[in-house]
């Protein structure tokens, strides 16, 4: 067989791949419309992040004020900077908990580590259901088949990730939506300083991590970023 089939056929298996794990996930109930839910929250402190870092630092407390009323969120903070950093927290159980966390963690130069995220956070589904991993960043610098793989094994442990990135890199763009629409989670770009939206973005996780897609259709109901990260999961 010539290697123009061979790649060819390559290709195909790697498509069939990705379509049974989208269809996989699928299959995996959302997260109980009451009790605590558990969400990891990601972060790059690469040096670039400094503004986004502080933004959410002010903004995660609305995270837990959108789940409060479902029952509560257990949030579980995840950050990668220099060249091999990437930490994880306890999970805690309310905003100022997390808030003091982050207070303590200055953000350094180096790359990207998003695999590390993925790869803690199917360990952690594997430890005890998590509903959402939300990750927010700028920049994508490593190989994205690696990143689909492991997509993909989140999807099937029923983690959905919200991807939320900063400004406009397309490289960025491309890797985050692929992990989301593998985990069948949701995508979306904001811009720097738009609090506004990025507020609403996590409060709309949240609410879905608290109480699956009953809880974030209330959210969409009055917020045009909840209503976008709905249609995405739902596949309109």
């Amino acid at each position: 067989m010539d290697k123009d089939k061979d790649g060819a056929l390559a290709r195909r298996a790697g498509a069939n791949d990705i379509a049974a794990f989208v269809e996989a996930a699928k299959k995996v109930p959302a997260p109980a419309a009451s009790g605590r839910g558990r969400l990891i929250f990601a972060l790059d402190a690469t040096m670039s992040r400094q503004p986004t870092w502080d933004l959410a630092q002010a903004l995660q407390a609305k995270m837990f004020q959108a789940a409060a009323e479902l029952g509560g969120l257990d949030v579980q903070l995840v950050y990668f900077r220099g060249m091999d950093e990437c930490r994880a927290s306890n999970f805690v159980s309310n905003g100022q908990g997390l808030a003091e966390l982050m207070s303590r963690i200055e953000v350094r130069g180096g790359s990207t580590q998003i695999r590390k995220v993925l790869a803690h956070a199917r360990d952690e589904a594997k430890r005890a259901k998590v509903a959402v991993l939300v990750f927010v960043g700028d920049a994508m610098e490593e190989n994205p088949d690696r990143l689909a793989v492991l997509a993909g094994e989140l999807a099937l442990l029923g983690v959905k990730a919200f991807m939320f990135q900063e400004g406009h890199d397309p490289g960025a763009r491309r890797a985050f939506s692929e992990i989301a629409r593998l985990t069948g989670g949701a995508f979306s770009a904001f811009d720097a300083g738009a609090s506004a939206r990025l507020a609403a973005l996590l409060r709309a996780a949240a609410a879905y991590a608290a109480g699956g897609q009953t809880a974030l259709a209330r959210e969409a109901a009055a917020d045009p970023a909840a209503r976008l990260l709905l249609s995405q999961m739902q596949g309109k």
